[in-house]
Parts: C-alpha cells; structure tokens; sequence
C-alpha cells in the first residue's frame, strides 16, 4: 500500500509545475450536445477545436452531455462527433469571449448541416484514454448476441468481457479480477442496487430497454467511486424523448416488455416509462389446474420511470426510479404445503444539475434503495415466517470543474445512512409462538474525494486523486464483548476511517499505441454473507461492526494498447495483482439456524489475486466481434481453515470467450458467442462414517475439488420486417438457441450414501446436476416513432 501513496505524492510534485498555469488568458467554449431526434443528451460525444496554426484541444461530454474547453482568442474550426453520427463542422468560429455553444446531433444528416463523415467516436479511447479497465458497454451490441430464452441481458454481454468471470451456469452475478460478487458497485442513476438477479440469478433486473449507457470500471476505481473493492458498473437510465413520442418493445416465449416515451413540455421536459413482466407459468396455470400443484406460480416484473425538465439553461431536475419484483408461490394440497418467497428492489433518485459557470458543473443528488426478501410457509399446524433487506437513504454533491484542456478536477462528497434487517425469524405450531429477531443494525457512511485528469502532453496523461471515507456503526447495539454494555439509538459504537489514494496514467508510444499503469486503494464497509457465491435471495448483507472489521483493497496493473488498420482492430494485454484484507468467512463448524448471529460465525483471512488479460477486437465491417483470454487466480489465506492457503471460490484460472456478428444484409445480422472456463473449485466430502448410529460427515480440504470445464455455444439471427429501417413503425424477429450442442454442464454436485442390502457396507456415490440442455426462443422485437421532419435552410 506504500507503493500507492508515493505514487500520489510523486503525481501532486510534478503537477505544481504546470506551465499552463502561466499562459495566456483563455477563453471558453461550453455546452450539451444532444441527440437531435430524442434530445437525449450524448455521453461521451467529443469537441475537437484547431486554429489556422494547427493548434488544437479536444473534450469530451459528461454523463449529462456537458463539455468545456478553453483556449486562447483566436479563430477555429469545432467538430462534434459522437458514435454512428454524421460529423458536425463549424468553421471560423472567431473566440473572442466565454462562448456557449449546445449542439444537436442529426443521425439522419439533415440539410443544415455540413457533414464530413461518418465515424466512431473515439475510436481509439482505448489507446489515449487515461483509465485503463473501463469499458462501455453498448446495448445495441447486447442486442445483437444470443440471450437466454430470449431475455438481452446487459450483465450477460458483460461477462464476455476480459477479466469478468460469471458467477455459474446462466447466473447474473459476476466476478472480476479475483474478487468476490459483493465487491463489486452497481449503481442504476446513482442508487446502489444490491441484488440484480431474477429467476434465483438467472437473469438481471435491468431491462435493456430503458437503459441508455453502461460502463464497467475494472482497472482500477477513480476517487469519485467508493465502498467497493473490484470494480463499478455505473448504468444510466434513458431521459425519456423531448422530441416526439416513441414506443418500443417485445414479445418472447417467457417475457414481454413495453416502453413509452415522449415530451411533458417539448424540448424542456419528457419521460420514459419501461416494464418487463414474465408469464411462462400464467400460461400453464390451465394445465395444473385440476392437480395438486394447482395454484403454483412464479413471475418476475420490471418498472422503470424517469422524468426530466430543462429549468433553464443552467438548471435541470431528473427524477427517477425502479421497482423490481419475484414472486415464487409454491402449493401441493395433497400434503397441505405452501411455499411463498418475494423479493425484490426498489430504488429512486432525484438529481438537480446546476451550471455555476461555463467551468463548473455540480450534480445535487437524493438517493434511496431497498433491497428486502421474505419467505413464508407451512403445513398443516405448523407455519413460518423468514425476513431479511437492507435499506438506505443518502446524498451526494458531486463538481466537476474544466479549468482547462489539460486539467479537469473532481471533487465532491457523499454520505448513506444504512438500515440492515437480519433474518427475523417467526414459527407458529398451534397456539404455540417462536420468534428470533435480532436487532437491526444502523450505520453511517460518509466519503470525500478529489481528483484530476491531467493531460500535460501528448505523450503523457495522468488521473490521480484520494478518498476519505468514515463508516460508523450506531445503535441501538448491545456489545459482543460486554453484554453489560449497551448503546442507545443513535450513539455511536464503531468508527474506521480509511484514506484511499487511487492514481492511474497512460504513457503515448505512437500514435496507435499506449503504455497505461493504476494504482488503487480501498475500503468496503458492508458484505454479503453467502453459502453460494452468486446472487440468490437469501444472501445476507451485513455491515461493519465492533466484530465485523472493512476489508481492504489494494489492486496494482499495467497493460499495452495497440490499434491497427486506422482502428479496425485493437488489442491489448493488462496484467493485475491485488492484496487483500479482512477477509470473511465461515469458520469450519458453522451451521445455520434461525437465531444464529452471523458475526458470532466470522473468521478473517486475507487474499490475493493475480492475472492476465488478453483482448482482440474487431470494430468496423460486416464482421465484428472480439476475442476475449483471461489467466487469473484468487487465493485465500486463514488461518483457522483446514489447509490455510486455499482457492476461493472465485477462482477461474482460464476463461475464454469469443463473440461474433455478421450483416448479411442491412435487414439480416447473425451472432453468435462461444465461452469456456475452468470449473469452480468446492470442498469435496471425503467420507462419512458413524457413530452411535449418528453419520458423521469427513470433508477434504477447502475447495480441493473442481467441477468439470465449462463450455458452451450460442447462436442467433435477427431479421428485420421492414425494408425501411426508417419507417415510423418496424420490427426484428430475433431466433436465439442456448447451448447449441446440448453440453450438460455442471451446477452442482451433491454426495448421498448408499448402503449395500447384502454387505450393509455404506459407499459414497457422486451426483452432478445440470440446469440448461439446449434452449431455443423466439422473441418479436418492435418500435414505432413518429415521422421526423426534415428541417431544411
């Protein structure tokens, strides 16, 4: 962790040095860029500013479509672009004070523009940018790829990426580099979302219809991140349509989705609304009617809701929101069994942007997420209850200052009050009444950052900057340590503090080729407990304690980006090593009953994780797609663990993923993926003998065993209805097929004794079990929107 501060330090010396600090007075051009058809804004566009002497300075937009740039009075040429987008050029543009300048971007190429043309938006960000590991995920790419029973999946295309590993056999959580499912920070329009799996994991929470950009961040979390250790997946909801009205949606073997969009007050204010509902058990209710199962049932929903208003040109409000839902109800009338589990998300945000100048930018954000589960049931006289979630209510104030081309800074802080509810347990028999219902745990959290982009040539770049982070448990609480002692609601029981540096830079050694290094150090203040790894319901989260102490974080990496062929092709190597603190886990006598407490069952350990990471991609043509190789190992260290140094369940030494689509024609595309990975290790039983007629269970050491390889094929063909792309109303017929060749991978294996009638010998005997045989599906994709004018002159 050394290493990290003296890089900081080193990063602070020679920034002092600027010479920009000292050069002529500059003046500033700022603005949005939206698209024209939407008024959507455009993140990531680009602004590209030369003079007649050849002097030039670029920018790029904020997630809100913000850019800033300043240079000195002269006369320029400014080009917007942004991805699948006519270039727009404005020539001799005379700068001789502060400027404002919104532009919208015509994907149709009106008549009032003057079109260059058409490119990729920074087509080689992956070899000029400085943060290495980040990655934007495009949903018209997830669109194009083989999904599950026909459901795209943002997470899904996620995990054909280097260095994210899938959590088992068709399940939304995911590893990265090494670490654990609850070290990674998903957050949908700044809420933090703490189970994204529906079916038991099998399939996220977020609708591909509603969200407008997504980006994973896996090299290396810059400062405005915090409370995670591996990696963020920052997702932004659509803004809804300024412009006209829009509907699009689907229809699929399981699932339907619908969504509405269109302008509240035109140009100043829209909406968007985008639902998902399951209904493969609806429709097979006639079928069990008349059978014990009658009754039984099972369906997940999606709502997603957001709107916007354009106060002025310096102000602009954002509401948003997600409600989630599973709902599992199981019947069998012959035995008098009922079986109920709920569970589900709820988020919502508002947001206030505010230009304070043509320089500074602040995002004013209130957030709150629920995360709660519950199961119920019973037969006969005996009945159940099991409660479980977590909830959070926080803010945050985020600037974003553009003090010139070469210097962006980022400064702000947050803060989260975290309510947890342990597993409240309730059993009636008869008259009878049990209850277990632990305290809730209370909890502040609260972070600070600064950090700067610092561009001093073109040769060298650097992103640096540290966050101060402070979590502190309140009560009510009772210690651990002293059942005396108790604390009343409020006062506080625990404080950490924790001050994470975070540096990362890329070093130019041609034009189509870059050197980038990072350096990360973090704390992460709440865990998932969790006897599978993945994301089902039942998985625990609880925070930091006077017991529980935060893991810690440090994650070192260096790769080497190329480009080729006027960037057709990129590829690139990163290698990574992470140490690792505060560890959890059970110890080896844990067993689970409904009034123990978690913490009492804690051991700590540490980690460690190493890897390589291997990329190439092809992004331009009728061929498109890339090639993905990932060595990586994740190891635990405890040491009240039979075998102390052991692989954690998160380790996957190779994984292999490659994914390809091909336009036939503007009207047929095919895809198609291929994935293989190393099985996942678990604790083989070993014997089981008894004792007094008791069995007693013998396991071997700590994940000694693995499942066989995985490895898997998916295809797909999408063919458009219309001949027209640019018909008011068209539609795709989309044919997926899941596991092509039929592979019975893997999901788990279980041992049952079984005993010889003749010898009354007891052996051991192995069963796999397998989820997915090959799974095609058919789904009717379709959107209308009005005729869009031309505008002419």
């Amino acid at each position: 962790m050394q290493k990290i501060y003296l890089l900081l330090s080193f990063a602070c010396f020679i920034s002092a040095f600027d010479s920009d600090l000292t050069a002529q007075k500059k003046l500033t051009i700022s603005g949005y860029i939206r698209d024209a058809a939407t008024g959507e804004d455009l993140i990531a566009a680009t602004v590209f500013l030369q003079n007649s002497a050849g002097a030039s300075a670029g920018a790029t937009t904020n997630i809100y479509g913000f850019y800033s740039i300043s240079m000195p009075q002269d006369t320029y040429n400014l080009t917007y672009s942004y991805v699948g987008f006519p270039n727009l050029t404005m020539e001799k543009v005379f700068l001789n004070r502060d400027t404002t300048i919104n532009i919208s971007l015509d994907a149709q190429g009106g008549k009032d523009l003057q079109l260059v043309e058409v490119t990729e938006e920074a087509a080689d960000k992956n070899v000029q940018g400085t943060q290495m590991g980040t990655i934007e995920i495009s949903v018209e790419t997830a669109k194009k790829l083989p999904a599950l029973l026909g459901e795209v999946d943002i997470i899904k295309t996620m995990q054909l990426l280097p260095g994210v590993i899938s959590a088992g056999e068709g399940n939304a959580g995911f590893y990265v580099r090494g670490g654990s499912v609850d070290q990674n920070l998903i957050l949908l329009d700044d809420a933090v979302v703490y189970n994204t799996g529906h079916l038991l994991g099998f399939f996220s929470v977020f609708n591909a219809d509603a969200i407008k950009n997504a980006t994973l961040i896996k090299g290396g979390m810059p400062a405005n991140y915090g409370g995670r250790l591996s990696s963020v997946l920052d997702i932004q909801m659509k803004d809804g349509n300024s412009e006209g009205w829009g509907i699009e949606g689907g229809l699929g073997l399981i699932a339907s989705r619908l969504t509405v969009q269109g302008p509240l007050i035109k140009k100043k204010a829209s909406f968007i609304v985008s639902a998902r509902r399951t209904y493969v058990f609806d429709v097979a209710q006639p079928l069990i009617k008349n059978t014990d199962f009658a009754g039984t049932n099972y369906y997940f929903y999606d709502l997603n809701v957001k709107a916007n208003w354009r106060i002025s040109q310096k102000d602009r409000i954002f509401v948003s929101g997600y409600f989630g839902r599973d709902v599992l109800e199981l019947k069998q009338s012959e035995r008098g069994f009922a079986f109920n589990m709920p569970w589900g998300n709820a988020t919502a945000t508002l947001r206030w942007n505010h230009l304070f100048s043509d320089k500074l930018f602040m995002n004013a954000i209130a957030v709150y997420n629920d995360y709660d589960f519950e199961v119920s049931g019973g037969q006969s006289q005996f009945n159940f209850k099991l409660q479980s979630g977590i909830t959070d209510w926080g803010s945050k104030v985020a600037f974003q200052y553009y003090h010139n081309p070469k210097h962006t800074i980022k400064f702000g802080a947050d803060y989260t009050f975290h309510r947890f509810v342990p597993n409240v347990a309730q059993a009636f028999s008869g008259e009878e009444q049990f209850i277990v219902a632990p305290d809730k745990r209370y909890a502040h959290e609260l972070g600070a950052y600064w950090l700067d982009d610092w561009v001093p040539n073109k040769i060298f770049s650097l992103n640096f900057g540290f966050r101060f982070s402070t979590f502190q448990q309140v009560g009510p609480y009772t210690s651990k340590f002293d059942s005396s002692q108790t604390y009343r609601a409020g006062e506080p029981v625990k404080t950490y503090f924790g001050f994470e540096p975070r540096i990362s830079g890329k070093i130019s050694t041609s034009p189509t080729s870059s050197v980038k290094f990072g350096a990360t150090l973090g704390n992460q203040y709440v865990h998932l407990v969790s006897n599978s790894g993945t994301t089902l319901p039942t998985d625990l989260w609880v925070p930091s304690s006077e017991v529980v102490r935060p893991q810690i974080g440090a994650q070192y990496a260096i790769g080497y980006f190329q480009n080729f062929k006027e960037n057709m092709y990129e590829a690139n190597v990163e290698v990574y090593y992470k140490d690792l603190y505060n560890q959890l886990d059970y110890s080896e006598d844990f067993t689970q009953t409904p009034d123990t407490d978690v913490e009492d069952q804690f051991i700590l350990g540490r980690g460690r994780a190493y890897g390589v990471e291997l990329l190439l991609r092809k992004n331009k043509g009728k061929l498109t797609g890339w090639v993905a190789y990932t060595y990586s190992r994740s190891i635990r260290i405890f040491e009240q663990i039979q075998g102390r140094t052991f692989p954690s369940r998160f380790d996957k030494p190779n994984d292999i993923s490659v994914v390809a689509n091909y336009d036939f024609t503007d009207r047929l595309n095919v895809g198609g993926t291929f994935v293989f990975g190393s099985g996942t290790p678990y604790t083989p039983i070993e014997s089981i003998y008894f004792i007094n007629f008791t069995p007693t269970t013998e396991y071997g050491n700590r994940n000694s065993a693995r499942l066989p390889a995985y490895h898997r094929l998916d295809l797909s063909v999408a063919y458009r209805l219309n001949k027209d792309k640019d018909a008011p109303f068209t539609s795709t017929l989309v044919l997926s097929v899941y596991n092509v060749y039929n592979r019975r991978n893997v999901f788990f294996t279980y041992t049952s004794p079984e005993t010889d009638a003749r010898s009354g010998e007891v052996s051991l005997k192995a069963y796999k079990v397998s989820l997915f045989p090959v799974i095609p599906s058919l789904t009717w994709n379709f959107t209308w929107k009005p005729v869009k004018k031309k505008r002419l002159g």
